[in-house]
Order: C-alpha cells, then sequence, then structure tokens
C-alpha cells in the first residue's frame, strides 16, 4: 500500500463522506449549537491545518532523522522535505480536516453537546494539571536518561504534553463541560486511524524502530505509541477547536486580562508608595 493510496482510501474517503454531510446539514439549517460560535468553524479548522502543520514538522523531522520510524522507499513518491517525504506533511493537513469536520458533525447534534457548569469543573482542571505535569516530567526524564526503547514514547509525550497542559491551564473547566463532544470525538477518530495504520504497517508503509519502542503491540501488529499518537493529536485537535469555538472562552480571556491589570496596577501602587 503507498502512503499515498492509504491517506487516498483511509483519510480522502471519510473527509468526502463529512463534507456531504456538511452540505447536508447547511441545506437542512443545521448549525453548531449557540455555545459553540465564538468562530466561523471552517476558520477554526484552518487554523488549526497550519498550527499542526508548524508545530508537527520540526518533531516529526527528528523522528525521522533519528530513525525512530522510516518509510519503504517504494511506498512513497520520493519528494522529501527536510526528512520527511510529502505524503507525511500531506497527513498533517488532511487529520485535522478528518477529527474537525467529525467534531463539526457532533457539535450540531444537541445528544453531545452539555453545556452545564459542574461545580466542580475547576478542581478537575488542578488535577488534571498535577497529572499531565507529571507524565510530562516523566517523559523528560526517560528522553534525558537516553532509555532507548522509551526513545518514542518519551519524545511524543514531551512533543504533546506542553500544548495539552497549556490547554487545560486556559480552560480546563470549559473542557470539562464539552466532555461528551471530547469523547465521542476523540475516541472514535483514534480508533479508526489506529486501525487504518495497524494495516498501513502490516503492508509495510512504514515501520517502527522496534530498537527504540517498546514493543508492546496491539492485536500483535499495532506498536502502543502508535495508539498514543493518534489519541495526543485527536486530543489536542478536540481541545484546541472546542476551546477557540466556545463562547465561554472569551468569558475566560476576559477574567485573565482583568487579573493580569489588577496585578500590574497593583505593583504599580507598590512602587510609587516605595
Amino acid at each position: 500500500m503507498t502512503y499515498f493510496g492509504f491517506l487516498g482510501l483511509f483519510v480522502g474517503i471519510p473527509i468526502l463522506i463529512l463534507l456531504f454531510v456538511v452540505w447536508w446539514d447547511a441545506r437542512n439549517g443545521r448549525s453548531l449549537t449557540p455555545a459553540l460560535r465564538a468562530f466561523p468553524p471552517y476558520l477554526v479548522l484552518i487554523g488549526h491545518i497550519i498550527v499542526a502543520l508548524v508545530y508537527t514538522t520540526p518533531w516529526d523531522n527528528y523522528l525521522v532523522a533519528t530513525r525512530v520510524w522510516w518509510y519503504d522507499p517504494n511506498l512513497v513518491t520520493g519528494i522529501v522535505i527536510g526528512w520527511v517525504p510529502i505524503e507525511e506533511y500531506t497527513f498533517f493537513i488532511v487529520q485535522p480536516i478528518l477529527t474537525g469536520l467529525w467534531l463539526f458533525f457532533l457539535a450540531k447534534r444537541s445528544f453531545f453537546v452539555s453545556t452545564t457548569p459542574s461545580p466542580n469543573e475547576k478542581n478537575v482542571r488542578l488535577i488534571a494539571l498535577i497529572v499531565g505535569g507529571l507524565i510530562w516530567s516523566a517523559a523528560t526524564a526517560m528522553f534525558v536518561s537516553q532509555w532507548q526503547p522509551g526513545t518514542y514514547l518519551s519524545l511524543e509525550l514531551g512533543w504533546a504534553m506542553v500544548p495539552i497542559l497549556f490547554q487545560i491551564w486556559f480552560g480546563g473547566h470549559i473542557l470539562w463541560r464539552y466532555r461528551k463532544l471530547l469523547a465521542w470525538t476523540i475516541i472514535p477518530t483514534t480508533l479508526y486511524l489506529s486501525f487504518a495504520d495497524a494495516l498501513a504497517i502490516n503492508s509495510g508503509t512504514w515501520t517502527i524502530n522496534p530498537a527504540k519502542s517498546l514493543n508492546w503491540y496491539i492485536g500483535g501488529v499495532l506498536p502502543i505509541e502508535e495508539l498514543l499518537f493518534f489519541l495526543l493529536t485527536n486530543t489536542l485537535l478536540g481541545f484546541g477547536m472546542v476551546l477557540v469555538l466556545a463562547i465561554a472562552s472569551q468569558t475566560r480571556l476576559q477574567e485573565l486580562n482583568i487579573k493580569w491589570f489588577n496585578r500590574k496596577f497593583d505593583n504599580s501602587e507598590s512602587f510609587q508608595v516605595q
């Protein structure tokens, strides 16, 4: 299976189906819930495509350059930018489209959307920050130790947890309100892309270096790091899109601005008194 063949079959076709659903929803007057209309959804999608491309490119080039994984030269075009084939950059673009369109589909259906604040949502944000910080610290320690079987795992956790922690810090309480929407966005896309990835690995399209992975396989084929990769990337996309779309994020920004202004004002007063 060529890499472009993989993209066309497992990503291109679902995107076309979802685009048809988008058209059908628009024709029938179905739109996002009012609480998720801070910005036009397709501007949000374009923004996430750009961020995904910029943020993932250096990381992915490092992994390929250090032979964490590689591609069968007979199954890619041979057009390479840096160390990475053009097909990989294409995936950086189409995965956000697939996940974003699926999220938009769900967010137009009230069953998947709940905006009721929870009394413990700020505690959830704090706990998530602590757990996420511990995961990032453990991944960093693993990478610094140069334990070879943990190379891929430490690199993906270290790379993904930084923006995820920022998302949680900014709007963990908002994300908790939309946990049903996020679960239905992240879990199906992760399982689907992991299944497709297993088929591509089995056909030799790309290979994960066994010396730099844990060699824990799902179904005897899929390295556990690959499942985690799709879980992390879909989490980044789901969290990011919900936070940008949510009206509640504008309130959060105002709160942060007020806190920052008050702190600055208090510091200025203190300086004048001295």
